[in-house]
């Protein structure tokens, strides 16, 4: 079997926030930044795990590790030859290096770029020859039962689908990603990511009880995802719900699959600037009601309107991590700029600031 790198993206979530795991959609676009994992397999059982980010160790650890065995940043790497094996696949033992330029803690999803790209590189060493969807869903399930991080399979969808000047319209429902035109250079605008560096953080309760309130409201609602509501009026729907809480959660999430299939008629449409108004209102739906902003990530919004965006949203799993804002091209500096002026007059930690275009998705290079 020969060596072979795997390389997967990051992804930033156009519009569509907390929507997967009820079933509902999705826009997100895959990035140019990437982790690339370099997986050369062994005979002997025995897996290896290092980083070139500064201070990483080497960890080792069994192909047949379990939940448990592993963790820090190498868990999302023994996860997936977890899952694998769980799935009825064998891999052999390997030693895998990994190199990323994906932000981390930026909510860009750099643990689904490093699952994807040790999986990829797995299904071409083992010859296992599975499809996009379905490594999609097994490195869902590292995160999910071997990180404990009960995130939807977004992300790791938007790793595999991604393309070029394409963003990926995913229905968690029926598990498909179908590309859609997002030409952002044609339209003279740029997508501006604002790193707020505020802590972030799948693996916390916040993003488990925002899950779990959903699955109440479900429940209550007598349907097994919210998604099976999405043709209903709203209000009519949340006012059936007797706690307030409750009833803002079903709001954010019914309004969010709306504005994201309005986006993806705009994109259609060749309406690109259209989608600036979407972005906003979805920010406001996820600070006021389902409560996932931090005072960081509201002020980058703020700060990216004030200074001439045309819309602006948190994006990511949300309490910290990046925004994004839609501006014209030749407005992308003033933004960063403004962003940069405020978060230092609130005393906040200076962001990162870069602008991105919709990259390829996963794949892999066999070395010699």
């Amino acid at each position: 079997m020969n060596t072979v790198t795997g390389s997967a993206p990051g992804r930033v979530n156009l519009i569509g926030e907390h929507t997967d795991y009820n079933g509902g959609f999705a826009l997100p676009l895959a990035l140019p930044h990437r982790t690339r994992a370099r997986v050369q397999p062994r005979a002997d059982g025995v897996v290896t795990a290092s980083s070139s980010a500064p201070g990483s160790s080497t960890v080792t650890f069994d192909r047949a590790t379990q939940p448990g065995d592993v963790d820090g940043w190498a868990a999302y790497v023994a996860g997936v030859f977890w899952s694998l094996r769980e799935s009825g696949h064998e891999v052999p033992g390997a030693d895998v290096v990994v190199d990323s330029d994906v932000p981390r803690g930026a909510g860009l999803s750099s643990s689904a770029a490093l699952e994807c790209a040790v999986l990829v590189a797995l299904d071409r060493v083992a010859g296992l020859g599975l499809d996009r969807t379905g490594m999609a869903l097994i490195a869902q399930r590292a995160e999910n039962d071997y990180v404990g991080a009960p995130t939807g399979a977004m992300d790791q969808m938007a790793a595999m689908h991604g393309g070029d000047g394409q963003v990926v319209l995913f229905d968690a429902r029926a598990v498909s990603a179908q590309p859609i035109p997002c030409d952002l250079d044609a339209a003279g605008l740029a997508l501006l990511i604002i790193d707020t560096r505020a802590a972030h953080s799948h693996a916390d309760g916040e993003y488990g009880a925002r899950r779990a309130s959903c699955e109440e409201a479900a429940a209550q609602l007598g349907v097994s995802t919210l998604r099976a509501l999405q043709e209903q009026q709203v209000d009519a729907v949340v006012d059936r719900l007797g706690d307030d809480v409750l009833r803002r959660r079903v709001r954010h999430i019914l309004t969010e699959n709306a504005r994201v299939l309005r986006t993806v008629d705009l994109l259609r449409a060749g309406k690109v600037p259209d989608i600036a108004p979407l972005l906003t209102e979805s920010h406001a739906s996820m600070r006021d009601d389902y409560e996932i902003s931090a005072p960081e990530v509201d002020v980058a919004v703020e700060a990216a309107m004030q200074a001439g965006a045309l819309g602006a949203r948190m994006t990511g799993g949300g309490f910290g991590g990046s925004v994004i804002a839609l501006v014209d091209r030749e407005r992308s500096d003033a933004v960063a700029e403004g962003a940069r002026t405020a978060f230092e007059r609130n005393g906040f930690t200076e962001p990162h600031t870069f602008v991105v275009v919709p990259a390829v998705g996963a794949g892999v290079q066999e070395d010699q």
